[in-house]
């Protein structure tokens, strides 16, 4: 089932505006489990939880910077 381009771009704000603050917030309480690990240690954390937040939704973001293919000119 293939998302329509508005559809696509609609759900991509929602992504960021609900799904982004939500990932700010776990990756702060997952960095928080741990007795403030080393600066590396910690990046490698925000890093490894940036790609995995950010691979489920990269079919809804792929394309849309580009203009709407289903528009006529």
């Amino acid at each position: 089932m293939a998302l329509s381009y508005k559809a696509r771009r609609r759900w991509s704000l929602v992504i960021l505006l609900v799904g982004l603050p939500l990932y700010i917030g776990v990756a702060v309480w997952v960095v928080t489990l741990f007795d403030r690990p080393a600066f590396w240690v910690e990046i490698l954390i925000y890093v490894g939880l940036g790609i995995v937040w950010a691979i489920p939704f990269k079919f809804i973001f792929k394309g849309i910077g580009q203009a709407d293919p289903d528009q006529r000119d």
